[in-house]
Formats: C-alpha cells, sequence, structure tokens
C-alpha cells in the first residue's frame, strides 16, 4: 500500500477524533447496539470469508494452534456480539472526574478522562480482535487505525466493512475507523512513523511481532512480550481444587497468553500429587517436560532443558519443577516468568499474601485459574490486549486504560502574583 494512502488514512483518523471525541454517551452506545445487531444479520457472509482466510491457512501449513485462533463460527460471532452489547452498558470513562480540590486562592482545579486520540492497532490471527477494538475505541472517543495479519484479512475486512457501515449510520463520523487492506508487512513501518498522526500503537501477536515493532516504532508503544504463565501448588493446597485449577489453566484454551506453560509443586506434596496431575493432563494431550525430581516422581516425563522454562509453548505442552517452598516458586517466576498471569493454590493466607505481594505480574491469582486475566472476564465487555507493562496501562486494557487526563481549572477573575 502507497505511502500516500496510509498517511491519508491517518489524517482521516486525526481529523475525526476530534469530533468523536465530543460523541454523547447516547449517540455510542447506541452505535454498539447497531454493530451487535449487524454483526449477527451478516453472519454467514463472514463465516464464508473466514472459512476462505481458514482454508488458505491450512494449504500454507500454518501451525493448528493459529488456526484455532483464526477460525470462527456462530457461537463465537455470538459472542463477539454479546461483547459489543456489554460494552454499550458499561459506563462512559470521557469526562469522567477523577479528583477535584479548591485551592485557598479560590481556583477549582478538576482532573478530567480524555480519549488518547488515535490508536494504531497491530494484530495477528484473531479476527475477533477487528470488533472488539473497534468497539472499545468508540466508547472510549478514539480514532483507531487496524492492521491485522495476512492470515485473517478476509476475514477482518467483513468484519470491519459491517461495523463501521453500521457506524457510520449511527452517527459515528466517517474516518473514525480505518482499516489497511493490504497484507504487505512495508505498510506497518511506515504507519509506525506517523507519530504527528498516531498517538499510540498496541501490537497483539507472537514475540516476535511486538518486539519489531517496539525496536522501530516512533509512536509510543504497550506490549506484552509473552506469556510464561505459573501456577504453584502450595504444600498446603487443596489439591482436588488443584487439579480443576492446573487442567483449566493448561487445557480450556491452551493457544492463548494467559494459558498456563510451568506448573510449580511443593516438595513435600510432589510426591503423592504429581503422578495423579500428570495423569490426568496425559489424558488431555499434554506433553510433560520436567525437571530432575518430577522424572524420578513420574515415569515417562522428558528432561526439560533451562531454555524450556523460558518458554511460551501456545500448544499442549508443560513444563514441570518441583521446588522447595513458596519463597522458591517466587524465585522460579521472577526469573523466567514474563510478568503476564501467574497462580498460586493454597490455602495458607500467609503462603498467599507472600506470592500475591512478591510477584510482579499484571496479575496474580489465588486458588483459581490464569485463565481469568482477561477483559471480558473482568467485566470489561473486552480487552485491546493484556499489557505486561508498567506504563501507561497494565493487565487487560478496557476502556478506562484508552483514555488519558486533563486538568480543567476553573477561576473567577484570578491570576498570578
Amino acid at each position: 500500500m502507497r505511502h500516500e494512502l496510509l498517511l491519508k488514512m491517518a489524517s482521516d483518523a486525526k481529523e475525526a477524533s476530534g469530533p468523536l471525541s465530543l460523541l454523547s454517551t447516547k449517540t455510542k452506545n447506541s452505535a454498539l447496539a447497531r454493530m451487535a445487531k449487524a454483526l449477527l444479520s451478516k453472519k454467514d457472509f463472514i463465516l464464508a470469508e473466514n472459512a476462505k482466510d481458514v482454508k488458505c491457512a491450512r494449504q500454507k501449513g500454518i501451525p493448528a494452534s493459529v488456526i484455532k485462533r483464526l477460525e470462527l463460527d456462530p457461537a463465537k460471532l455470538q459472542k463477539i456480539a454479546d461483547s459489543l452489547a456489554l460494552i454499550s452498558k458499561l459506563k462512559d470513562p470521557v469526562g469522567s472526574e477523577l479528583s477535584s480540590v479548591r485551592r485557598p486562592n479560590g481556583l477549582l482545579i478538576k482532573k478530567v478522562r480524555v480519549p488518547l486520540g488515535v490508536i494504531l492497532i497491530i494484530y495477528e490471527s484473531r479476527p475477533n480482535v477487528t470488533a472488539d477494538c473497534m468497539a472499545l475505541c468508540l466508547k472510549s472517543g478514539n480514532a483507531v487505525v487496524l492492521k491485522g495479519g495476512s492470515e485473517a484479512i478476509a476475514s477482518n475486512r467483513a468484519i470491519y466493512k459491517i461495523l463501521n457501515g453500521a457506524a457510520i449510520k449511527a452517527g459515528v463520523p466517517d474516518g473514525s475507523f480505518q482499516f489497511v487492506d493490504t497484507p504487505d508487512r512495508d505498510a506497518v513501518k511506515t504507519l509506525l512513523g506517523l507519530s504527528d498522526l498516531i498517538n499510540l500503537v498496541i501490537p497483539r501477536g507472537g514475540e516476535g511481532l511486538i518486539r519489531h515493532v517496539a525496536e522501530i516504532s516512533k509512536i509510543p508503544v504497550i506490549k506484552h512480550t509473552k506469556g510464561v504463565c505459573h501456577v504453584y501448588v502450595d504444600k498446603k493446597a487443596d489439591l482436588e481444587k488443584s487439579v480443576a485449577i492446573i487442567l483449566n489453566a493448561k487445557t480450556q484454551n491452551p493457544a492463548v497468553c494467559n494459558a498456563m506453560e510451568t506448573l510449580l509443586i511443593h516438595e513435600k506434596v510432589a510426591a503423592s500429587f504429581l503422578p495423579k496431575i500428570c495423569d490426568a493432563l496425559r489424558k488431555k494431550g499434554v506433553r510433560i517436560l520436567g525437571d530432575v525430581r518430577t522424572k524420578k516422581i513420574v515415569p515417562g516425563v522428558e528432561k526439560a532443558a533451562e531454555r524450556d522454562w523460558y518458554k511460551e509453548y501456545l500448544d499442549l505442552i508443560l513444563s514441570v519443577r518441583v521446588v522447595k517452598d513458596v519463597d522458591g516458586a517466587i524465585r522460579h517466576v521472577q526469573k523466567y516468568g514474563s510478568h503476564h498471569s501467574d497462580a498460586i493454590v493454597t490455602e495458607d493466607k500467609n503462603a498467599a499474601r507472600k506470592f500475591t505481594e512478591a510477584v510482579d505480574s499484571s496479575a496474580v491469582f489465588v486458588n483459581c485459574s490464569t485463565r481469568f486475566n482477561d477483559g471480558g472476564e473482568f467485566g470489561m465487555g473486552a480487552e485491546m490486549g493484556i499489557s505486561t507493562d508498567k506504563l501507561h496501562a497494565r493487565g487487560p486494557m478496557g476502556l478506562e486504560e484508552l483514555t488519558s487526563y486533563k486538568y480543567v481549572v476553573l477561576g473567577t477573575g484570578q491570576v498570578r502574583k
């Protein structure tokens, strides 16, 4: 795609961002409801376009885990529509007052939420990201430029056209949503240089994509590098509860960033618990790699290499290690983790407190699955991604994370002395 066309798209988004930021909550909610209805009314068309992407991906030998993220069905489309409807019911963050103070000189200083402006989303595989990002940006008053991956271009194009048309009919400024309709990777480099038009970049995809964007972007980037997520089973864990949590964290959807990649077991329960959990995992098709102590307890476990503790498998593969205590688990997570999602299973409140305070991840869980680190599960309707950064947002990025703030100062004629 030519530089001039990309420049026009970003310029049009920038121009639309002004009136979009002033759009009433009523108009935004009406548009979201209309978008949800349009999505379902055109589901046959979307599924047909998605089938083209899936067929092409299989012909290219793209991994099954990627195809699973790519593939749509009626239930997934219904879930996307439900997310749009839920976002319409959430509180509008734009214009909300964060704080206010009356100064001794009579000035009233208010801190209020404002949109970020224009957001560039660069993403891979998942067509639902197109709808999620359009909805969240609309409700938070931001224009958005969407650059999806080549493997989902037909699906993304179909969803964009349907939702954009519905939004414009509902009164959303034309140009608020821009779709880069090309698989050309050079387009990404061009867009990442438009710092005078685009305010923020959010990459969603594999570690390679995210690092590439962060390295070359002239625009601020919010990212997560990868999801090396852990579940630690403490010596005082409810072991039946632990089985359910582990199986969910690893096998409910292994191809996502909040799926467990490493299981840590306290040495006091390893001998009794490891054979049971490894058997349950193997029945689900999980390939297990373990440390020396795990291999001694469970026959047939493959040896985990040092590099395996750093891996985000996104597949039915799991690394397992026996640790001395909660401090050993914390040290492992601090060394090998990616600050994404980590969990402890324990009935010991002190152990839970120590783990949650020491583990520096975007979300830390006690007695529940890492799979809950998700905007929808957190009540945000959807998410722009899960940030492992600390500036400006962390964890699932919903409406509030897509805003900044400004100060509004109300006076009665005061001048500074």
